[in-house]
């Protein structure tokens, strides 16, 4: 048998071998389920169990349709390896497939008979274009040592996740339309509720979590009515709370233009049952690449659909129409790495401020460095004031919210890099940190030191109390106080470690939400 650590799988490439020394090979554990024989792999004090399907196939006529029950297995089905990632652009640590729909689980060895942990569903990022489960920074083993059930989903991605077109809307006049990755991972959630106690899981206390897009998909969640009452908190790291996704239908912007145009391109006309059919029947691989001849390739992306997602984000919580549970939200303090251009010619940026833009200029330092300036606007416009919009909606609505600002950066690159990149708190939220350097997309990382890794056990138990007990109290270092309107306190993660810190950016950033409301917002989104 394989050694179950996630640092050990061939299928997460040479990056995974310089996160974590591979651990002695453990005995198999093995859990019943509604669906057959799982048997996972212990190691040290952690089970894991890797993909386990929580859908059917979504292939050939369940292409473009909502995720339909699980299939059965007979015997006992090894869960000692991952899974293929959902279709994507092409990537080399991971084999990918059309059929993906599974989910990974790491639990506490140790739990005493009929005890029930607490439980963290997390849902990957990677602009719904991107990414899997079985990612090492995803790693599950830190969490369940603290007594969490950790559970990572693949959910359909790109064209296969968040597609529109008509000849699919005349073919199934009543079902849900156009977000099948987010149905997808509400039919995680739905699995875990059913299936999460023969893991030690406890289904009552299911905290959904994600970041980027992963974030995102959590604030859409958190809006729509399929999703409500399967979870009973949420974390959203780097969520876009004000970002606004097309409708489905209207207008050459919208979710069926765009999928009309796209299928053209494809050599697929109409929009009966035969252009649906003929969709269906195209390869994968053909659907996943950019056609030719389209002029401008679409993100895709959620669309309004008025099933899955009524309305925008920030509508829902402006109307007090979000699930009303415990929540954990932040971002990083240089959110700007995503969009690089916005430096070099902050004029796009900063007029979007109309008559006030030297007042924005001057609250955020100063004409001097227009260049920073217009990076700094572009993080609290995109991130820092929507978190806070949504933690002030939440507050309102009597629950308990806290709010972070992730501003570490590691010791060799604080004086060449403006801060906080776009996920870099991922790997200290998991404490996953390099025991070697390594690129990852456009980020270098360091090889952990003391300082870094001091960090990543804190915000690793903060994480794990507030799963376990709706606040993450003083888990990791200083307590953290509740966010409320008067006092707006944020956790600042930097330098210095977990400081609580009062009215953070307090005029910066009411100055951007009045803007935001006016609905001209002074920062590209």
């Amino acid at each position: 048998m394989r050694n179950s650590s996630a640092c050990g799988q061939a299928a997460a490439g040479a990056l995974a071998m310089t996160l974590c020394a591979g651990g002695a090979q453990g005995a198999p554990d093995v859990v019943r389920i509604g669906q057959g024989l799982l048997e996972g792999v212990q190691s040290g004090d952690v089970v894991s169990f890797k993909d386990i399907p929580y859908a059917a196939p979504p292939v050939g006529a369940l292409r473009w349709r909502p995720p339909q029950a699980p299939l059965a297995w007979t015997g006992s089905r090894k869960a000692d390896t991952f899974g293929p990632a959902c279709m994507q652009p092409a990537q080399a640590t991971q084999s990918m497939s059309e059929d993906c729909l599974s989910l990974n689980i790491w639990t506490p060895a140790n739990l005493a008979p009929g005890e029930r942990a607490p439980v963290m569903v997390w849902i990957h990022g990677g602009a719904f274009v991107w990414g899997s489960g079985a990612m090492p920074f995803y790693d599950g083993t830190h969490f369940a040592e603290h007594g969490v059930v950790l559970v990572t989903i693949n959910y359909r991605l790109g064209r296969f996740g968040f597609f529109a077109h008509p000849a699919l809307a005349a073919t199934d006049h009543d079902g849900p339309l156009a977000n099948y990755g987010l149905m997808d991972q509400i039919a995680a959630l739905k699995w875990v509720r059913a299936n999460i106690a023969p893991f030690g899981g406890d289904p009552a206390n299911v905290t959904v979590s994600g970041e980027s897009s992963g974030g995102i998909s959590v604030n859409y969640l958190m809006t729509s009515p399929l999703a409500r009452g399967l979870f009973a908190k949420a974390i959203s790291e780097s969520g876009f709370g004000r970002i606004v996704g097309a409708p489905i239908r209207g207008g050459p912007n919208s979710g069926e233009a765009i999928g009309a145009r796209i299928a053209q391109a494809l050599g697929v006309k109409g929009d009966d049952a035969v252009a649906a059919s003929a969709l269906r029947a195209l390869p994968a691989d053909r659907l996943n690449a950019t056609p030719s001849g389209l002029a401008d390739p679409e993100i895709p992306a959620p669309m309004i659909d008025g099933k899955v997602v009524p309305e925008t984000i920030s509508a829902a919580f402006a109307a007090g129409r979000e699930a009303r549970v415990p929540f954990l939200v932040g971002g990083n303090s240089w959110e700007a790495s995503l969009f690089p251009d916005v430096a070099k010619d902050p004029e796009l940026t900063l007029a979007q401020a109309g008559a006030e833009r030297a007042r924005l200029v001057e609250l955020y330092g100063g004409p001097a460095n227009l260049g920073k300036v217009a990076t700094d606007v572009t993080t609290d416009a995109a991130v820092t004031e929507p978190d806070r919009f949504l933690a002030l909606a939440l507050t309102r609505d009597g629950q308990a919210v806290f709010v972070y600002h992730f501003a570490y950066v590691p010791q060799a690159q604080r004086a060449s890099t403006p801060g906080a990149a776009h996920g870099a708190e991922v790997m200290y939220a998991f404490d996953n940190l390099p025991a070697a350097p390594f690129s990852y997309g456009p980020m270098t990382i360091p090889a952990a030191t003391a300082e870094d890794r001091r960090l990543g056990t804190a915000i690793n138990a903060y994480w794990a109390r507030f799963v376990a007990t709706s606040t993450p109290d003083s888990a990791g270092g200083a307590p953290w106080p509740r966010f409320t309107a008067a006092d707006q306190t944020v956790m600042v993660f930097g330098p210095d470690g977990p400081t609580p810190t009062a009215d953070f950016r307090k005029d910066r950033l009411d100055f951007l939400a009045a803007h935001a409301e006016r609905g001209a917002p002074a920062a590209s989104r």
